[in-house]
């Protein structure tokens, strides 16, 4: 049985049914509480469950950005960011309204949480709110824009599945206009469904692309020992899980970072996946860059990588989730 609490919130399910029963029994004599039944819309997001499995998005909350930021009409952008779209400072440029761009950006990070297509064009556009102007406005406008032609899509979790667990990680080196960081892409699927994702700017320069695979990779690690934590709670003992980077020199470093006199500089605190791949508790493969699903939490892509990585990641229409009513 597992029970999940948020403030007033709760939501609990089990293997059993006749355990969920005598838990909602046993909450309403200690509590004062009501029983919604069968969970359909928990802190903004849309759920839909039946036999064929379970669907999650937040259209409902999507819509109303839409109305709040005065976003109608048709919309033919197909990208939540350019190919291509580097942002700099721009402070040659007309400044923004600082307070309704921070506010766009809020709204947008808390939508991140079932929409991992918006994830890096929200976080890189998040990094220039100390002071706006006018390109960074209208990067955000476009987030937007995408999200009018994709008010439905989310994430589709099919029943009956399998179950392994297997890692994507990649870089972008010196990608950010502001301080020439890197940025750090991972995500993490369970039988080839996303479980978890991120994007984060890296807290040092990277010297070179190896360097910069290496401390993203060292990050989705991070991620993956987690994950093998909460499975184990759950009395499932899983090992060698498949982490896949697209850059050959960084798996050399991962399993012996020692021999490279060029990696000397790099902090200590990374060189922990050595350790974990001798365990075996991770396996780093190379994988091709045409099949990194982890490079949409990277860099802006073109419509056809864009479209094929969603397709990996299990993300759909709600129109197309095979789910009878």
């Amino acid at each position: 049985m597992i029970v999940q609490i948020y403030v007033d919130d709760i939501i609990f399910g089990s293997t059993h049914p006749s355990l969920t029963a005598e838990f909602r029994k046993l909450m309403e004599t200690k509590f004062e509480m009501s029983s919604m039944g069968k969970i359909n819309f928990f802190l903004g997001l849309n759920i839909k469950q039946s036999s064929e499995g379970i669907f999650i998005n937040q259209e409902a909350y999507t819509k109303s950005l839409l109305e709040k930021f005065g976003m109608k009409g048709d919309s033919k952008v197909k990208v939540p960011m350019a190919f291509g779209t580097k942002l700099t400072p721009s402070l040659d440029k007309p400044a923004a309204d600082i307070t309704l761009y921070r506010q766009m950006i809020g709204s947008l990070l808390y939508l991140t949480s079932s929409r991992p297509d918006i994830m890096f064009a929200v976080c890189y556009c998040a990094r220039f709110q100390a002071n706006p102007r006018e390109p960074h406005h209208n990067a955000v406008k476009n987030i937007f824009r995408y999200l009018k032609r994709s008010t439905s899509l989310g994430l589709w979790y099919p029943s009956g599945s399998g179950f392994f667990v297997q890692a994507f990680s990649d870089a972008d080196l010196g990608g950010c206009g502001l301080d020439r960081k890197s940025t750090s892409g991972g995500c993490q699927l369970l039988d080839g469904k996303l479980v978890s994702w991120q994007s984060r700017k890296q807290t040092c320069v990277s010297l070179s692309t190896a360097e910069a695979e290496y401390i993203a990779a060292a990050s989705c690690t991070s991620q993956i020992i987690w994950i093998q934590n909460q499975l184990r709670d759950y009395g499932v003992n899983m090992k060698r899980i498949p982490l896949y980077c697209d850059s050959e020199s960084a798996i050399r470093i991962c399993h012996n970072p020692v021999q490279h006199s060029k990696t000397k500089h790099i902090a200590l605190r990374y060189h922990f996946i050595k350790d974990h791949v001798e365990d075996g508790n991770i396996e780093v493969h190379f994988v091709r860059s045409n099949d990194q699903l982890a490079d949409i939490f990277t860099k802006a892509l073109p419509e056809l990588a864009f479209n094929r990585i969603l397709h990996g990641l299990g993300m759909m229409e709600a129109e197309s989730v095979p789910i009878s009513n």
